[in-house]
Order: C-alpha cells, then sequence, then structure tokens
C-alpha cells in the first residue's frame, strides 16, 4: 500500500512484531518461539485454546484475542483477532464472505462491508506475513503474504491469519466467522 512510512518503533517494539496478533499480558514468553514457527505450534493452540500459538504480547489496547473460524477458498485455517476497537468492530460484522485481490505484490485485500472505527488505534505496527488488516483511508482489509512496509498509523492490525505464504498469496475467497 503507499502511504506516509512512520519509523517510531523502538528495537523493544520491533521484537514484538513478530507474530502481530494480540495476547495476554501474563504470556509474553510464548512470542518468540511462535513467531518462529506458527506451523508446527498449531497443535499446542488447539491444546490450550487460550492461547493461540501466534499470538505475541502488545499495546494495552489489546489485551485479549478473539478466536475467529477463516477459510482460504474452502480451506479453514487458524485465525485470531486482537481486541482492538477496530477488530471489535470488524467481529460485529461476521460472518462475512470477501472476494480477495492482489495489491502490491504483498497483500491480498478485499472491501467491507462498511468503514471500521480508527478510535483509540493501538500504536503503529508493521504488517507481517499473515497479519490481518485494515487500511483506513481505503476502508479496505488486507491479508499481508509478505511482510509489509514500516508502520503507518493509517494501517491498523486486527488480527493473524496462521497459513502459509503460498495459501495466503493465492487467496481468492476468505470467509470469516465468530467462533463457536
Amino acid at each position: 500500500m503507499t502511504f506516509p512510512l512512520r519509523r517510531a518503533l523502538t528495537a523493544t517494539t520491533s521484537a514484538l512484531l513478530l507474530a502481530v496478533t494480540a495476547c495476554s499480558k501474563d504470556s509474553p514468553e510464548q512470542a518468540p518461539s511462535s513467531a518462529s514457527d506458527t506451523s508446527s505450534a498449531s497443535p499446542s493452540a488447539s491444546e490450550q485454546p487460550q492461547t493461540s500459538a501466534s499470538t505475541s504480547p502488545s499495546g494495552s489496547d489489546r489485551r485479549t484475542p478473539m478466536d475467529i473460524r477463516v477459510t482460504l477458498d474452502g480451506q479453514p485455517v487458524e485465525a485470531t483477532l486482537n481486541d482492538s476497537p477496530a477488530a471489535r468492530d470488524l467481529a460485529s460484522l461476521l460472518p462475512l464472505t470477501l472476494d480477495l485481490e492482489d495489491f502490491h505484490g504483498t497483500e491480498r485485500i478485499a472491501d467491507p462491508p462498511r468503514k471500521l472505527t480508527t478510535k483509540d488505534a493501538p500504536e503503529p505496527e508493521a504488517p507481517r506475513a499473515g497479519d490481518l488488516t485494515y487500511y483506513a483511508p481505503w476502508g479496505n482489509l488486507a491479508v499481508f503474504y509478505k511482510d509489509g512496509p514500516s508502520a503507518s498509523s493509517d494501517l491498523l492490525v486486527l488480527g493473524h491469519i496462521d497459513a502459509g505464504t503460498d495459501q495466503l498469496s493465492g487467496a481468492e475467497r476468505i470467509v470469516i466467522e465468530a467462533a463457536p
């Protein structure tokens, strides 16, 4: 996406961006191992439903992850929304079925039925592969299959999808539903 780049992240914040979805503040020690290997961590996520394998600690706006059901082209994948106001607003629109198109060789984008709130947005973060994001100026959702550019206050990370880059880069349809 073309948008102003911000370089306000500290080294500590950058380390927390390895897996961008939120988790409770009492489990920060899980982030480094899950960020480097989300595919092999999937079984532990299903054994411990309260702690997603792809979660990492982040700002105070994002305390508790929300599990969601996501299918990419009919194939179910593990996914979590963070607890930011924008992610909660997206959750209020579920279920959603959206057609995806490639943008900039980095992400798959789609337009939700309405714009999401940007009130009380967390600090900007650079998107990583697997991140589900919202680009406020255009009002579109984006699923990154490659790491994105530097952090921008216009791009809000909403959660994370645990799928391989090949599956994410070729996805044509995403279905997002509330977890049972």
